[in-house]
């Protein structure tokens, strides 16, 4: 208990560090996925609360500060936030490396955010779900939340996008790249989803059989929203 709540409290400090740290660089007009001339401040706080970056880290600055408090938190909301912010901020490291780190050319504090937000809170976030739980914890509510997030996530960036001509990543410009690569793409993307959400609930439950330290299930009083 005592070194699930410290990685959880670490976690959910490095993450929130990361989305403030980030915040400021936009209220300050700094780069966001290198764009060289930023627009007006509300349109950038829009922009950057339309990154699946930044949402996926929110998730696990909840997620994390809920069980810092509480290790063996449980019920069907936290269940699916749970999930949701693990799959998601998978999701967002394994893009990073893949998609856009060839990409990004920045220095200094933007530097510095881009990698929290997109290495070190993936490392630790999932590295302490594996080593933590707490589980089990993944059911078919929590699935359909994690999964239908994503797919709306998509929608309207790409409704956003043929509005206003912005999108958060450039793989998403259809205009740029075609709507033949963006849909693959997007099939690509929710592939892997499904295919992470799947191995984190084998995980959860053979860890969760194993009987390992973090395989706790939900005890009277335990549960949240």
């Amino acid at each position: 208990m005592r070194g699930a709540r410290g990685w959880h409290i670490l976690t959910a400090a490095i993450t929130i560090a990361a989305l403030l740290l980030q915040l400021v660089l936009v209220l300050q007009g700094g780069r966001v996925l290198d764009e060289a001339e930023p627009p007006g401040l509300g349109l950038r706080l829009a922009r950057f609360a339309a990154y699946f970056t930044i949402q996926s880290n929110l998730l696990v600055a909840v997620a994390t500060t809920m069980l810092a408090r509480d290790p063996l938190r449980d019920g069907p909301a936290f269940r699916a936030l749970r999930l949701a912010a693990t799959v998601g901020i998978t999701v967002t490291g394994l893009v990073h490396f893949l998609l856009l780190r060839p990409l990004l050319d920045l220095h200094g504090a933007d530097w510095l955010a881009d990698k929290l937000l997109h290495m070190v809170v993936p490392l630790v976030a999932v590295v302490g779900w594996l080593a933590f739980g707490p589980r089990p914890r993944i059911d078919g509510r929590a699935i359909a939340v994690a999964f239908g997030w994503p797919v709306a996530w998509l929608a309207v960036t790409l409704v956003v996008a043929a509005a206003t001509r912005w999108v958060p990543y450039p793989f998403l410009d259809f205009r740029e790249e075609g709507w033949g690569s963006v849909v693959v793409v997007c099939l690509g993307i929710t592939a892997l989803f499904a295919a992470l959400i799947a191995g984190f609930r084998y995980a959860d439950r053979r860890l969760a059989r194993s009987g390992a330290p973090a395989a706790d299930g939900p005890l009277p009083g335990r549960a949240g929203p």
